[in-house]
């Protein structure tokens, strides 16, 4: 251990030493600075529709988290990290969006998503409606007017492909945005629903969310999903960890497939070998179900059975490209809040750069001339970053300054949490950190407030965007704007067609058209030869 340390405190020192010459000649600011703008300058606004959109969605991705994030990816790598780049933060343009739900200061990521998928602010723990329906209203939910719609199914009304990858449950409330309609975002799986209303409510009347993804639009029609949460999706039984009560939706989705595209492949995989074997320019529909719930944080998890959000995306990308209309993808590391909320800044901080390294992936895979690619958060976290530490100090460490009890601290904290600064005693005295061991991956660090687990942020949050468009993502601005963005850039409409009409049909009819217009042509033609 004490090798480690030495090392660590070596390199730091030479890291330190290299940058504190290089940083102290003023030539070096000014002409990083001037090359900096002069390419800025130089950038020209892409105005061609988008064939492809990916949303990376970073939940509980705060601006904090990013900051940390960037100095915790140059710690690792022996660099100063206060000058380096998330993968998306080198994106030529960025905003600002707003969090809150219609009834609400601070946003969950179900109000969230209905805003920045849909287009629709909407009250806190509600998914896919209007602010007409409260928490758990059920017949108020079924009403087709209290009903939106989101990008996913603008994106197959204008006969795109489409998918959703997180390494939460796929039923979760973010990924949900996309599919469902729900008056509760906890109505996961039919047994959910049950737990949740206290038997109270109508199944017949509201399915839960995992039935909606399986049989409803646009859900069924999803050429990939990939995440946790199988057990949402399968039967109780003897030899089986599932949740439901009325069928399994996994043989559901099997057999509609085979109903409905009987000459296309469709896989169901469940570990990170069969996704390296499957071969994704010869498959058509992918459900890869990898965890019983959310998968696990990659700092605590089997890399021979569970994938990453880095290979997840990749081969999510590598199946859609194939596709003549383009694709619009919904991409989320949703372990950062996971990990947020029990103040675990280590492993927050990590789940960040895996999800860094899945927007770097899905840069490499397509072109920036027809995809828009927009990453943001849907609400922020508690944690700061304070104490005047040192250029390169330890993010995850102790600031080494002393405060008024003579204690010194640790440079991450969170308002809110489980781990408390203060002693619960008569003197009141504050947690002393130099006792407890940093270095565990699932240290939690200290909260002001004594909670069960962090509490959510009420700051706006970042949004990047590179591709076309990409410029209407500028500005600070309401979160349901993402989502109108989204389409515009793709150029599809958010009201349903016109018609009964099929895309393919309008095709057909457009060519038909144009077939008689050239017979009707060469008819004239003939005609005048024949004068000749």
């Amino acid at each position: 251990m004490w090798t480690s340390i030495v090392c660590y405190l070596v390199c730091a020192l030479q890291v330190s030493a290299a940058v504190t010459a290089q940083e102290s000649d003023s030539k070096y600011w000014i002409e990083n600075g001037k090359r900096m703008l002069e390419k800025k300058a130089k950038l020209q606004l892409r105005t061609n529709t988008a064939k492809n959109v990916i949303i990376f969605l970073g939940d509980g991705m705060s601006l904090t988290t990013l900051t940390a994030a960037r100095i915790y990816k140059g710690q690792l790598q022996n660099t100063t990290g206060e000058s380096e780049h998330l993968s998306f933060e080198q994106f030529p343009f960025t905003g600002i969006s707003k969090t809150y739900c219609v009834n609400s200061q601070v946003a969950d990521s179900a109000c969230s998503a209905t805003a920045y998928l849909c287009g629709v602010k909407t009250n806190k723990g509600t998914i896919g409606v209007t602010s007409n329906v409260l928490l758990g209203d059920c017949p108020a939910s079924v009403i087709k007017e209290h009903r939106v719609t989101s990008i996913m199914q603008w994106a197959q009304w204008a006969g795109k492909a489409t998918g959703i990858v997180t390494t939460t449950r796929v039923t979760n409330a973010s990924p949900a945005g996309g599919y469902a309609q729900a008056a509760h975002r906890e109505w996961e799986s039919d047994k959910d629903m049950i737990k949740v209303s206290g038997g109270q409510t109508n199944l017949t009347d509201c399915e839960d969310i995992a039935r909606q993804l399986i049989t409803k639009d646009p859900g069924r029609n999803f050429k990939v999903i990939m995440g946790g949460g199988r057990d949402n999706f399968m039967k109780q039984g003897l030899n089986s960890t599932g949740k439901r009560q009325d069928e399994d939706l996994i043989l559901n989705w099997k057999n509609d497939k085979k109903t409905r595209f009987g000459d296309k492949v469709a896989k169901y995989i469940t570990t990170r070998e069969e996704l390296k074997t499957t071969d994704m320019s010869k498959t058509d529909f992918v459900l890869g179900l990898f965890h019983r719930s959310h998968m696990d944080y990659r700092l605590k998890s089997n890399f021979e059975t569970q994938p990453s959000l880095q290979e997840m995306t990749r081969n999510a990308i590598q199946l859609l490209q194939k596709e003549p209309n383009g694709y619009v993808l919904f991409v989320e590391g949703g372990l950062i809040d996971k990990a947020h909320h029990k103040t675990w800044a280590r492993i927050a901080l990590d789940e960040t750069l895996e999800f860094s390294k899945a927007v770097s992936d899905a840069v490499a895979l397509t072109s920036e001339d027809d995809t828009l690619i927009v990453v943001t958060s849907d609400h922020a976290h508690t944690m700061t970053m304070a104490g005047y530490p040192k250029r390169n100090e330890n993010i995850l460490g102790l600031t080494n300054s002393i405060s008024t009890d003579n204690m010194t601290y640790t440079t991450l904290s969170y308002a809110i949490g489980p781990k408390k600064s203060f002693i619960n005693d008569t003197t009141c005295h504050r947690l002393n950190v130099t006792k407890e061991d940093l270095k565990q991956i699932d240290f939690e660090y200290p909260s002001l407030v004594d909670r069960q687990s962090d509490t959510h942020g009420g700051d706006d949050v970042m949004v990047f965007a590179r591709g076309p468009m990409s410029h209407l993502f500028t500005g600070n601005y309401e979160q349901n704007q993402i989502a109108l963005g989204m389409a515009m850039a793709a150029g599809i409409s958010t009201n349903p067609p016109t018609s009964s009409t099929s895309t393919s049909n309008v095709v057909r009819l457009q060519f038909a058209g144009q077939t008689i217009l050239i017979i009707s042509m060469l008819i004239s033609l003939m005609r005048i030869v024949k004068c000749i």
